[in-house]
């Protein structure tokens, strides 16, 4: 009887061995911050994750988040998490706060990803899309880089990569991250809210299309619907900086940057489907001296 409970035995062990690869082999660790290139760290934190599991799959977001930039890296995990799949860790370093009594955190979405970092707003728009399914404070005691106790100034590397690395490979399951927080204790960054409000949309500039200088807006498609604008129909945008009016131009609605002859204005919807105003083959944002944040306004309606 003993002998034939060895195959099954056998079996349930290279099954569960086989769901653990599956699930090691669909984690992700992806990592942002504001280091850059220029010396070791990002390598440092690279180097940690290889350290708790070297099949770990391990990409880099960007690392060129300008410094102190919370919103902007707060954006930029806006823009590509949902792009990764379900169990993805994301480890986001916008940090000037090291060291202080700011919390360290993972954050899981309802969607089924991990977000690990300063709790300092860096969290604010993938909390407020996607949902806060549970919200962990990083316990240091039991989750930290051996030997790094007397370092104050790169959790990146001691704290965040670590415990990233380790719960994207199984190494620890999200319980053991640490307490529970209340997940609405989240701390949010304050900014414009799209409203329309007599016919005129009002958002902000969250960021540019660097590269193309694209102006991109946090004006959804589904509120931009609402002024009833159709395709070639005029549109007028008025883009503002603390208040004070910098720009206003009246360009026509198209899908493409094609629509209009090169060099000429247009507004469309951009990769995220939010509005956006470009130049064809042109660089707007550099002609008209736009730049982005929470500070800079911007106006949408239907031209007359």
């Amino acid at each position: 009887m003993a002998f034939r409970m060895i195959p099954k035995l056998i079996a349930t062990a290279c099954f569960s061995a086989a769901m653990m690869a599956s699930a090691h082999a669909g984690s992700a660790l992806v990592l942002l911050t504001d280091f850059g290139t220029a010396d070791g760290a990002v390598s440092a934190m690279h180097g940690v994750a290889f350290g708790v599991d070297p099949t770990l799959q391990v990409s880099d977001l960007t690392h060129q988040i300008p410094d102190y930039d919370i919103w902007l890296g707060a954006y930029r995990l806006y823009q590509t998490a949902n792009y990764w799949p379900q169990g993805s860790v994301f480890v986001a370093v916008v940090d000037p706060g090291v060291g202080t009594e700011r919390k360290s955190v993972v954050l899981k979405t309802k969607g089924g990803r991990y977000f690990v970092g300063p709790d300092n707003g860096l969290f604010t728009l993938i909390a407020e899309r996607d949902g806060v399914a549970e919200l962990r404070e990083i316990d240091e005691s039991r989750n930290r880089l051996a030997g790094s106790g007397e370092s104050y100034t790169f959790h990146g590397r001691d704290v965040y990569a670590y415990v990233g690395a380790r719960l994207a490979s199984g190494a620890i399951s999200y319980e053991q991250v640490g307490p529970v927080l209340p997940s609405e204790s989240v701390v949010k960054l304050a900014y414009q809210k799209p409203v329309l409000k007599n016919g005129t949309i009002r958002g902000i500039v969250p960021v540019l299309d660097d590269k193309y200088g694209n102006v991109w807006t946090n004006i959804p498609k589904s509120l931009f619907e609402e002024l009833h604008i159709g395709l070639h129909d005029k549109v007028q945008v008025r883009i503002l900086h603390g208040g004070r009016e910098v720009d206003k131009l009246v360009a026509p609605f198209e899908h493409s940057f094609g629509g209009v002859a090169k060099g000429k204005p247009l507004v469309y919807l951009n990769s995220l489907l939010d509005v956006a105003v470009a130049i064809s083959q042109g660089n707007y944002a550099r002609r008209h001296h736009i730049g982005s944040g929470l500070d800079w306004q911007v106006e949408v309606s239907k031209a007359k």
